[in-house]
């Protein structure tokens, strides 16, 4: 972390007027390091968020912030037009720097960037309630039907083909054939489920290649963690965590949404009879969604739902095997089985939602 000397000259490099009061740093800083100011305007305080963008996940992070800036903008016009309140609470507001410039590169060669701090506001780390499912469904919804008339330049794909179900397979494959831990003997049934879910899983893929699938905006990372609420009358507020709004199907981050929401156990549960597909969230869940993405979802999309759902949850056990199979050199573990664990947990996910499959596409159609 820096000190407060350090972390003050980066600040003032933004567009920030006022009396410096205070600044430290928040959150766990996983990906970004981040630090929170305060700065007395004229008798009232204004907060500010300061993130230190990751550059070794993010490789472009002129391109990061030029898709953040591109949808933000375009959100707060959207919502301007439409007479709402509190605009700056519904969108992140990006603040320049003093150049102009969206980021600032300091001499080490990292980016910074700088955020209005959204007050009164509560988030969740858990699904708690059917209830809050729904609200989140709602939120993603409504984020969504925002950005479905966005007419701006194509977003940058940041991290190229990150849902392509083709490319995750060439990196399984590959991994599968090297096997350079000697692992693959021991997982023979997590490899036979992953090949005999092949073709099922390139759904996605294969309908936005073929154009059967609508390009558009997606977030990627659909947490209920990512989603600001009101904390007076509990309604979603801002979608936040914009690192990889990227183009894709919506379907990406239903499929996210239904994949993170559902599951009635820990990403990394041992015990898999602990992981079941909640029906009554995922009803809560995709009937918030639809409330607002009933008027530009198409009848193909929507049959595709559930599906979704599978699909992402499949790619990411295809993503974990493969770095399983490499010796984990991608995704961060606590001992030596752990992406194993996590990818079996993603299967049993898949295998309960199959098990529930006949009550969830009736639930669809009804819609």
């Amino acid at each position: 972390m820096l000190n407060n000397d350090q972390i003050l000259s980066i600040i003032n490099r933004f567009a920030i007027y006022g009396d410096f009061v205070s600044c430290k740093p928040v959150g766990n800083g996983h990906i970004n390091n981040t630090y929170r100011s305060t700065f007395n305007q004229a008798g009232r305080e204004v907060r500010y968020t300061h993130q230190r963008i990751n550059k070794n996940v993010f490789k472009q992070p002129e391109q990061v912030m030029e898709n953040i800036v591109s949808v933000t903008s375009f959100l707060r016009r959207q919502y301007q037009q439409m007479g709402l309140d509190d605009v700056s609470r519904r969108t992140l507001t990006v603040i320049p720097c003093k150049d102009g410039s969206m980021f600032y590169k300091d001499d080490d060669g990292n980016y910074w960037r700088t955020y209005l701090y959204v007050e009164n506001v509560q988030t969740y780390e858990v699904l708690e309630s059917e209830e809050l499912a729904h609200r989140l469904g709602k939120a993603i919804g409504n984020f969504q039907n925002s950005l479905a008339g966005y007419d701006g330049k194509r977003l940058y794909d940041t991290i190229p083909r990150f849902h392509d179900m083709h490319m995750r397979y060439d990196q399984f494959d590959e991994a599968l054939a090297k096997d350079v831990k000697n692992r693959a003997a021991g997982i023979k049934a997590e490899l036979d489920f992953l090949a005999a879910n092949r073709e099922r899983g390139m759904v996605l893929s294969d309908g936005l290649a073929s154009g059967k699938l609508r390009e558009g905006i997606t977030h990627n990372d659909t947490k209920v963690n990512n989603i600001l609420f009101d904390d007076k009358t509990g309604a979603a507020l801002c979608v936040i965590d914009l690192d990889t709004v990227m183009p894709g199907t919506v379907l990406f981050d239903t499929g996210d949404l239904i994949r993170t929401a559902t599951n009635t156990a820990a990403e990394d549960e041992k015990d898999v009879s602990k992981v079941q597909f909640n029906f009554s969230v995922f009803k809560a869940l995709i009937s918030g969604y639809m409330e607002e993405a009933k008027g530009f979802l198409s009848p193909y999309e929507k049959s595709l739902l559930a599906e979704s759902g599978r699909t992402i949850t499949q790619i990411m056990a295809v993503r974990m095997i493969t770095d399983y199979l490499n010796g984990d050199v991608y995704y961060k573990i606590d001992y030596p089985e752990h992406n194993i664990v996590r990818a079996r947990t993603q299967i049993a996910l898949i295998k309960s939602m199959d098990a529930q499959w006949d009550k969830i596409q009736q639930f669809i159609a009804g819609l």
